[in-house]
């Protein structure tokens, strides 16, 4: 075995066991007594590909991840799959498909769901093909393969498209009828018919034979697309041939007017675009025109686009390291309550895995800037040492915490790992958000140790292995956990669950994007600050919409939540994975809080609309996770926020402190909620109440900040100012 120390991001070379980034290093061996990624029964899988994309990094925790993971050893298909407005199931004879449009919801009243049911099934005639494998994908398609020997069937299918995409060679094609079926048009080439109540066209350059409940063609290719309604099949028709190839998305930001404009392409054979419907957060921010069809999903109305592109425009209102402390703070209370932290005798509070290390580096680092705010320079030295020692231990290989790169699933490992994210790749970017995030709170103060050559290409892997935003880096899948079409990311690796894809936290995912963008600054390393406004941004919009449903557009009118604590794709449920308590359903979309948190100013009113569903559902006052909650509070109603903190000084939730806490309370309560109006020319910039600006300036050179209304502020080198 060889070890080879690089600088900056690593090429492992082969047979290596141990790769030097820097200072640190990773291992490419998996530690003695671990696992990697399995099925449900425990046994190791690999990727599920063919020959024509082997070598190329897995994506894992998509929509379609079920076709690429075998997650249960009885079926080596897929499970259900959610790409709206379309559904999938594959099969040994074919793909399934579905548009579900009626919502239902659960006796105990807690999740609607707009389940999978086949309406007809894509295949060629005498398929009985033993597994389906991944033959291509893009940012939001893939293209599954079916072969049994002497036929095959290759299907395209993406986010967004009403089309089904099918090549078969070695027999017929054939589409079957799954329900009740009824054919209101047939031209030869042009089928359409409605089953289930739902309406589709069957298209081809052969002439279709229908014939029961089945139509056949002897064309090698053809396709099948879900109408908004019959009279729209000789529309559709014009699309049916132009097969997706590749699907893309760019984003640039300007800092000038702090717009975030993404661009999303699709490629395909032939000319004129395709139809594509967008996700409400898409239709919202987009500038570009859209027909007047729409369509029925878990995220509320879809509008469909004609063309072969589409972009929105959205504006990132800046994040912060943290808020500037409030002039009538009581700092004696935030010192002695820094200390009391530093006097205990485990400041880590026992974690050993992945996730708890994550939230107790935070836990310690979230007080940083509180320490320096208030000229507690021994307390802030103290913590940034006790920060950099745990993460210098962790981004080492070799100790009780390490990381293993997998070459199979081009994935990097926590051991010791914690809710799957070893053997079901689960939950990386809550995760490693936590770490990211608090080394650019050391970064602040210690720029040499982000460096290339010590630490920083260690916590720039971490960022790459959630979220890797270069497309020439093949080390990792682009953009792990973040889907780039729905706006927002998934958690589970292998999305093996009849309800597709989930994501339980979408504040830690913020949080993971807020880390980006914070690290990104303060290392000068512009793509990554980017892509992280990107994420942060994009996500942003969705999380409004999906989970807090904002404008009251997207749950069900007979759904009684106001919140959702888990979305999945195929609808959404006011609960998490461990407890049926109300606090913890609000707070895993409220922790941590962070100087990224701002992002909850753009929906005060429902702000106050969740806590009052909380406590109705709590039969009282939340007795949980008050300090999460009362922070969460102060973003719309800073004055009742900081009553009830300084009523009660409460102990904290795991990942807080009761310093942090009342600083982030009290600042707001000074400074003004976040303004959603006005943006600075810098991404580490904010606005609070009608008139207080915030910025912090990581350069070595003092800068100017100007602001969309016209205003500015002078920030000195390595240090955050405020002036209101």
């Amino acid at each position: 075995m060889t070890a080879t120390v690089l600088i900056g991001i690593p090429i492992a070379t082969a047979h290596a066991a141990v790769i030097g980034v820097g200072a640190g290093s990773y291992r490419t061996d998996r530690p003695a007594g671990t696992v990697g990624p399995s099925n449900s029964d425990g046994a190791p899988v690999t990727p599920k590909v063919t020959a024509a994309v082997a070598g190329r990094p897995v994506p894992t925790n998509e929509w379609w991840s079920s076709l690429v993971w075998q997650r249960y050893a009885g079926n080596p298909y897929s499970e259900n799959m959610y790409a709206h407005p379309l559904t999938f199931h594959a099969y040994g004879n074919g793909l399934g498909v579905g548009y579900p449009t009626t919502a239902t919801i659960t006796p105990d009243t807690r999740t609607y769901e707009y389940m999978h049911n086949n309406d007809l099934r894509v295949g060629v005639t005498g398929l009985n093909a033993p597994r389906t494998e991944v033959d291509g994908w893009g940012d939001w398609h893939v293209s599954p393969k079916w072969t049994d020997g002497p036929r095959t069937l290759r299907a395209t299918i993406a986010h967004g498209s009403p089309y089904v995409y099918a090549s078969v060679t070695g027999g017929t094609g054939r589409v079957d009828f799954l329900g009740t079926a009824s054919v209101f048009s047939n031209s030869g080439n042009v089928v359409g018919v409605t089953i289930n109540g739902h309406s589709y066209g069957l298209f081809a350059t052969s002439a279709w034979t229908v014939s029961g409940g089945f139509a056949t063609t002897n064309a090698t290719s053809y396709s099948v697309a879900v109408l908004p309604g019959t009279g729209a099949l000789s529309q559709y028709a014009t699309y049916a041939q132009n097969v997706i190839t590749d699907t893309r998305v760019t984003w640039s930001y300007d800092a000038g007017s702090g717009n975030v404009s993404s661009t999303y392409t699709t490629t395909t054979t032939g000319t004129g675009g395709t139809l594509t419907a967008l996700y409400r957060h898409q239709w919202l921010t987009t500038t570009s025109p859209l027909t007047a069809h729409t369509y029925v999903s878990p995220r509320g109305q879809m509008k469909v686009r004609q063309g072969s592109s589409f972009t929105t425009v959205s504006r990132f209102n800046g994040v912060l390291p943290a808020l500037p402390i409030a002039t009538d703070a009581d700092r004696n209370r935030l010192r002695a309550d820094i200390d009391a932290v530093l006097a205990e005798s485990d400041k880590f509070q026992g974690a050993t895995d992945t996730y708890w290390t994550g939230k107790a580096l935070w836990r310690l680092a979230a007080l940083i800037p509180v320490a320096n705010q208030i000229g507690h320079n021994s307390a802030r030295d103290q913590l940034i040492t006790l920060v950099k020692g745990r993460l210098q231990e962790w981004l080492t290989s070799g100790g009780s915490g390490q990381f293993m790169y997998d070459g199979t699933w081009d994935t990097l490992i926590g051991y010791p790992a914690s809710y799957g994210s070893d053997a079901e790749l689960n939950d990386h970017h809550f995760h490693y958000g936590y770490y990211v995030l608090a080394a650019a709170m050391v970064a602040q103060h210690d720029g040499a140790w982000v460096g290339a050559g010590q630490w920083g290409g260690m916590v720039k892997l971490l960022v790459k292995e959630a979220a890797n935003y270069d497309r020439a880096d093949t080390m990792f899948p682009l953009f792990r956990n973040f889907d780039p079409f729905a706006g927002h990311s998934w958690a589970a690796g292998h999305a093996g669950f009849a309800h597709g894809n989930n994501q339980e936290s979408s504040s830690e995912a913020m949080m993971f994007a807020h880390a980006m963008v914070l690290f990104g600054q303060n290392t000068n390393d512009t793509a990554m600050r980017n892509a992280g406004i990107y994420l942060y941004t994009t996500e942003r919009d969705a999380v409004g919409q999906y989970w807090f449903d904002k404008d009251n557009a997207v749950f069900p009118g007979a759904y009684t939540h106001d919140t959702l604590g888990i979305l999945w794709g195929a609808g959404g449920a006011y609960a998490t994975w461990w407890t049926a308590n109300p606090e913890e359903i609000h707070g895993i979309n409220m922790l941590p809080i962070t100087g990224g948190s701002l992002y909850h100013g753009a929906w005060k009113p429902d702000i106050t609309q969740n806590i009052n569903e909380l406590r109705a559902n709590n039969g009282g006052q939340e007795v949980e996770w008050r300090d999460v909650i009362w922070q969460f509070l102060a973003v719309s109603d800073p004055g009742s926020a900081h009553s009830l903190w300084t009523g009660n000084n409460p102990a904290p939730e795991w990942g807080d402190t009761r310093a942090h806490a009342y600083h982030w309370i009290s600042a707001l309560r000074g400074w003004g909620t976040p303004s959603t109006t006005v943006t600075g020319n810098s991404p580490t910039s904010a606005v609070l109440g009608s008139g207080t600006y915030v910025a912090y300036n990581p350069s070595g050179s003092a800068i100017t900040v100007t602001f969309t209304n016209g205003q500015t502020l002078a920030v000195p080198a390595r240090a955050m100012a405020w002036r209101g």
